[in-house]
Formats: C-alpha cells, structure tokens, sequence
C-alpha cells in the first residue's frame, strides 16, 4: 500500500482520508468493494475525487436519471478514460462493471460510482448484478485489482446495502461513514476562537463543512458581538442559501414519504418531548402508531435513539442534525414572517422574538449533548482518576423517599475487568451559574446509585458543566475535593 499525501485544501479528514488510501491502494490481487455514505454536503464526493485525482483513478457521478440515460453518460466516460473513438455503448450493467473491472487489470486503481441510490432507483436490480459481478473464482474478479467505491447520500438506503440479507451482504471490504465535524473541528473550520459563540453556531449549524463554504459564503461571525448580526443576515435571511436547509433536509430522503408526519415528529422532539410517550401526545396519536416514523428517521440519521444509562426499556430521541432543530424550535413557529421580511431590521425584530426558543429548545439541549460528546472523545482520562470512558448516556435515577425522579445529563461508565461501573455522573446549564446547591444534588444521587450497589457508584466523580460559569462557594469546595468536575467553555474546546 502507498502513503498518499492528503491535499493540501482539505480540512482535517484525516482518519477518513487514511481509510481510503489504504483501500485504494491496497495491491492484493482480485477486485474488492468498498460503501461510503454520509448525509449530503459532508464532504464525501470532495473527498472521493481528491482519491481519483490521487491515484489516477475513475470517477463518474451518477444522476436522476433514467437507466438507459445513465448507461450512456458511464458509457461515454469510461470511453473518455479509454481514448477510445466513440462512446462505448451498453444496454446492461453487466458489461459496464466487467468495463470498470478491467481497468484494474494492469494496476491497482479506485472506481468511484457517486450517487449510487439514484442509479438503483432506475435499476433495482444494481446491487444483485454487483454481487455477480464480484462472486468468487470469477476470471474478470479474480484477474482485476480495481477498487469499486459506491457512495451516496440516501441514509436509509446506503445503511441497507450490506445489511442483513442484502445482495452485497459480505462483499465489501470497506464500509465508511462520513460524519460531520464534532464541536472542536467545527470551531477551527469556521474559524471562531471565542468557545461560547462556537457553541452558538455549532448549535445552528452543526459540523457540516459546506453550510460555511457553499452556503454562508465564508461569512462567519467576526466575534461575540457579531453573533446575533450573522444569524440575521446568514441563517434568517430569506435570501440566504441556509434559509430553507432545514426543511429540505427531509426531501434529501428517497424513504420519506408522508414529510407532513416526518416534521410534526421532529417539531415534537425539538419542543423537548423526546420520549415515544411525550411525542405521541404531542401529535395526539398513540405511541405504537409512530413506530414507523421513528424508525424511518432513525435510518435516515435524522434524529438518534439515547437508551437511558440505567433502564434498558427507556429510550430517548435527539435530533442529529442541529440545523433541523434549530428550524424547528426557532424559524418554523414564525415562518410566514420570515419568508416575508423585508431588510434587517426586521429580521432582527425576529430574531429577538425566537431568542428565548433558542435558548431553552436549542442551546440547552445542544450543551448537554456537546459535554457528553467531550465526556466520551476529548476529556483527559486524568480528569476521570485515569479512568478510560468505555460509554456515556443520559439517565434517570428515581428516589423513592421523596417520590421524584433526578435527571443526569452525563453519565459516564468505564470497564473495571468484565464490569462495567461508574466513573462519573453530571448535570449541564447553559444559563445558570453553578453553585453549591448543584453540588449537593450529584451527592444526592449518587448515595441513591450506592444505595442501589452500582459498581462504582461510590467512588464515582461529580461533574458539573456551565457556560455560565461557577460560584466562588463550588469552585472552593472543587479545589479541596478530588472527585468534583468543574467544566467551563475553554475546557471543551481544550485540545486533546
């Protein structure tokens, strides 16, 4: 395998980047498959041609289009690639892959097919024809050493694909998800220093990279006193590429049918019902009727199943993609207004009004998730007595004694052996300055978890996470105490 050198306009990619090369040049005889998926606008075809262009490769992007269409542009492509005189004409796949396979017949070389759902969708049958075409003990096969790459945006579809009894079900030997940037690479992609406004804006626009490159033209905001001013003119703005992102994110999904359904269960999960229970009520159904949708949506990557850290038949439902929620909670309640709002001053008056939804339906929820995301993937393990994270969850611990419930924002676990135990629990706020009555509430709960003999509950570190800071009183008792956690905004965006 060769080390390709990644290029030079790429940001960070560095794991995916890897995963490629290491497929693409992988010289073992005989021809291999390889997934790639993501949701749209992640970065993956930047990605892909970058490889070709690496390696010499081939590439070709596939359309809606018909199949006959389709077998035409692959025909004239693969001719372009061969300097042959004409256009190179098929009527089935069979010979346009035993095509692509012969271009690995003398090196080892990537076949990208982008957009690979649009093509099954003319032709269901792509998939049982791949897995043929790549059967064992097959001469085309076994004499090519071309890496096929099928890549697309359609989630439900691509996690499909070599699932279960799936034609391509043990086919492939690279199988990889492109995700979007966490809090910390998003910061630095956008270039904001500041962390409490890179948590505002990863809060809006998550981590996907084209939503600063494409859409918001590389306006990002220039400071803290700016914050308000981009939202306006970038995400607000009827005029603005990122406007109407949030709904069409549903149309990008081929297995979305009823779209009606669809937001009405994410408007529900974005108001803060985020249990099977909360959301039917919301939607006045019963909670067996949206199993479906749930599942769809779950496919799809649009929101995420949280199992609750101590009760395994309790789940919880987050949204994934914050541009959604942030469409949901902030824009959709006004929508009408907005798309006829006419200069900044208005938007601005808008903007004022959806300010307190921002807040408690997005911000809230969103540092919640940023600090368990820290938790599991950037907090030293010396934070955590040296402990390795090996889960982190949101839980419910009930106290019987006073008949209440007490909700964890964080609740990290380790594996002491075979076992799984405590390593530690916390509470987030975003808003609030955090003080010794926080504190006493984790001890509370955590003589709760000893009372009910959870490995390590008794040793397990109290964490306490604000944006807002912490009072003098907590920040004495943190000093004096090992096992208490203070977590501020430098720290969650402290490198590795």
């Amino acid at each position: 395998m060769v080390t390709l050198e990644r290029p030079v306009d790429m940001f960070d990619r560095e794991f995916e980047w890897d995963a490629l090369t290491r497929f693409a040049t992988d010289d073992a005889g005989g021809a291999t498959l390889g997934v790639v998926s993501g949701r749209r606008r992640q970065g993956k075809t930047f990605l892909l041609r970058a490889l070709c262009e690496a390696t010499g490769g081939f590439f070709f992007g596939a359309d809606e289009a018909t199949d006959g269409e389709s077998l035409r542009r692959i025909g004239s492509a693969l001719a372009d690639r061969v300097s042959a005189p004409a256009p190179l004409m098929f009527d089935d796949w069979y010979p346009v892959f035993d095509a692509l396979l012969e271009l690995g017949r003398e090196r080892t070389v990537p076949v990208v097919i982008d957009e690979f759902p649009y093509l099954v969708r003319a032709n269901p049958r792509l998939p049982s024809i791949i897995q043929n075409v790549l059967a064992p003990r097959r001469s085309q096969r076994d004499e090519s050493r071309t890496r096929l790459l099928l890549c697309g945006s359609a989630m439900s579809f691509m996690g499909g694909l070599l699932a279960g009894g799936a034609p391509l079900r043990g086919r492939a030997g690279l199988e990889l998800v492109v995700a979007t940037l966490d809090h910390q690479l998003a910061a630095r992609f956008w270039g904001v220093d500041d962390p409490v406004t890179a948590l505002k804006l990863h809060a809006i626009v998550g981590g996907t990279p084209a939503y600063r490159r494409e859409f918001a033209r590389d306006d990002t905001p220039a400071g803290p006193d700016d914050f308000d001013a981009w939202v306006t003119r970038t995400v607000l703005s009827p005029t603005s590429a990122l406007f109407r992102e949030g709904r069409y994110l549903l149309a990008d999904e081929p297995d979305l049918r009823d779209t009606a359904l669809y937001h009405s269960v994410l408007a529900a999960i974005a108001e803060g019902n985020a249990s099977r229970g909360g959301i039917a009520s919301y939607l006045g159904r019963k909670s067996g009727d949206l199993a479906h949708s749930l599942t769809v949506l779950a496919d799809c990557g649009l929101i995420t199943r949280e199992p609750d850290a101590f009760r395994d038949n309790r789940t919880q439902f987050r949204i994934a993609e914050p541009l959604v929620t942030f469409y949901h909670a902030v824009m959709r309640p006004m929508w009408s207004d907005l798309e006829h709002a006419r200069g900044t001053r208005r938007l601005a008056q808008l903007w004022k009004i959806g300010q307190r939804r921002f807040v408690g339906n997005v911000l809230g929820p969103h540092f919640e998730q940023v600090c368990r995301s820290w938790t599991a993937h950037h907090a030293a393990p010396e934070r955590f007595g040296g402990g390795l994270v090996s889960r982190v969850a949101t839980g419910v611990v009930n106290d019987p004694s006073a008949r209440t419930s007490h909700q964890l924002d964080v609740v990290a676990f380790s594996y002491d052996g075979d076992q799984e135990r405590l390593l530690m629990i916390g509470e987030a706020k975003w808003g609030d300055t955090m003080g010794l009555a926080h504190l006493e509430r984790l001890r509370r709960i955590r003589e709760l978890l000893s009372a009910q003999d959870r490995p390590g509950a008794a040793t397990t570190r109290l964490a306490c996470f604000s944006m807002a800071g912490f009072s003098e009183q907590l920040v004495a008792a943190a000093g004096q105490s090992p096992d208490i956690l203070l977590v501020g905004p430098a720290d969650l965006y402290e490198p590795i």
